[in-house]
Protein backbone atom coordinates (compact mmCIF):
# COMPACT_ATOMS: atom_id res chain seq x y z
CA UNK A 1 0.00 0.00 0.00
CA UNK A 2 1.44 3.15 -1.05
CA UNK A 3 1.51 6.13 0.86
CA UNK A 4 2.73 4.45 4.34
CA UNK A 5 6.15 4.55 5.90
CA UNK A 6 8.33 1.78 6.57
CA UNK A 7 7.69 1.48 10.08
CA UNK A 8 3.92 0.41 9.20
CA UNK A 9 5.56 -2.73 7.68
CA UNK A 10 8.30 -3.24 10.12
CA UNK A 11 5.32 -3.28 13.04
CA UNK A 12 3.24 -5.69 10.64
CA UNK A 13 6.57 -8.19 10.36
CA UNK A 14 6.97 -7.84 14.40
CA UNK A 15 3.40 -8.16 15.45
CA UNK A 16 3.02 -4.88 16.83
CA UNK A 17 -0.73 -4.18 15.35
CA UNK A 18 -1.75 -1.96 17.48
CA UNK A 19 1.40 0.37 16.47
CA UNK A 20 0.91 -0.55 12.91
CA UNK A 21 -2.79 0.33 13.11
CA UNK A 22 -1.51 3.64 15.31
CA UNK A 23 0.52 5.31 12.51
CA UNK A 24 -1.75 4.08 9.56
CA UNK A 25 -4.40 6.41 11.41
CA UNK A 26 -1.55 9.22 11.76
CA UNK A 27 -0.64 9.31 8.39
CA UNK A 28 -3.77 8.36 6.44
CA UNK A 29 -6.14 10.84 8.80
CA UNK A 30 -8.33 8.05 8.95
CA UNK A 31 -11.41 5.84 11.11
CA UNK A 32 -10.31 2.99 13.18
CA UNK A 33 -11.88 0.99 10.94
CA UNK A 34 -10.69 2.10 8.23
CA UNK A 35 -7.21 1.62 9.65
CA UNK A 36 -7.67 -1.90 10.55
CA UNK A 37 -8.72 -2.53 6.60
CA UNK A 38 -5.74 -0.81 5.27
CA UNK A 39 -3.78 -2.73 8.07
CA UNK A 40 -5.54 -6.16 6.89
CA UNK A 41 -4.67 -5.35 3.29
CA UNK A 42 -1.12 -4.38 3.75
CA UNK A 43 -0.59 -7.72 5.84
CA UNK A 44 -1.80 -9.37 3.16
CA UNK A 45 0.42 -8.27 0.78
CA UNK A 46 3.59 -8.73 2.59
CA UNK A 47 2.91 -12.45 3.72
CA UNK A 48 2.03 -12.58 -0.10
CA UNK A 49 5.46 -11.37 -0.94
CA UNK A 50 7.42 -11.07 1.72
CA UNK A 51 6.57 -14.49 3.80
CA UNK A 52 10.21 -15.26 4.99
CA UNK A 53 10.19 -12.25 6.61
CA UNK A 54 7.63 -12.67 9.68
CA UNK A 55 9.39 -13.38 12.27
CA UNK A 56 7.47 -16.46 14.92
CA UNK A 57 5.09 -14.20 17.53
CA UNK A 58 6.03 -14.35 20.99
CA UNK A 59 3.47 -17.63 21.11
CA UNK A 60 5.06 -19.43 17.85
CA UNK A 61 8.54 -19.17 20.03
CA UNK A 62 9.39 -22.94 20.82
CA UNK A 63 6.89 -24.72 18.80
Amino acid sequence: MAGLPASVDHDILAHRSIAAIATIRETLGCTVHQAVDAYAQRYEELRRDRPDDFRPSPDEHGR
